[in-house]
């Protein structure tokens, strides 16, 4: 895992993916006034604003990402800043939304994570078989038995 500091290091290489290719990422959203436990980071255009009141454009979060062309030498940073124009409710969210939810939320509960919150087994397993949508190599199906294994564990 790439360590927090070390994003901008073009020398170490972490979270590579090929052309053609594609990734859900899950990202940490760090409230302000809080700071991040995960080491050196860049400051945040954010933590200097009162809790939960986005900035007047609704501007809510800026993505940062990193690539190098196939070809190059040195990674360029592009910033995306997220805008709240509707809020909907989870479950409106698309399939996909809701299935990675599932999976991180499995990933917390294994984990026993203090941000958790009362994410169980039942709600997992619910959440993912509503969003099961088109499995062609069965992956999705697969969690659904993971998650079915390890109810003997809670």
């Amino acid at each position: 895992m790439l360590k927090t500091e070390d994003f901008k290091d073009d020398k170490k290489d972490a979270g590579d993916i090929g052309a053609g290719h594609q990734v859900t990422a899950l990202y940490e959203v760090i409230p302000p006034g809080q700071t991040s436990k995960s080491g050196k980071v860049d400051p945040s255009k954010y933590q200097d604003r009162p809790k939960s009141k986005p900035k007047k454009n609704g501007e809510m979060l800026t993505v940062r990402l990193r690539y190098k062309h196939p070809t190059g030498k040195s990674s360029h940073e592009v910033l995306h800043p997220l805008k709240v124009t509707q809020l909907v409710e989870f479950s409106s969210a698309p399939e996909d939304v809701k299935f990675a939810a599932s999976v991180a939320a499995f990933g917390m509960l294994l984990r026993n994570s203090m941000h958790k919150g009362s994410v169980n087994l039942k709600f997992i397993s619910a959440t993912a078989k509503s969003a099961l949508g088109k499995d062609p190599n069965g992956f999705r199906r697969e969690f659904l038995n993971i998650v079915a294994r390890s109810e003997g564990l809670e």
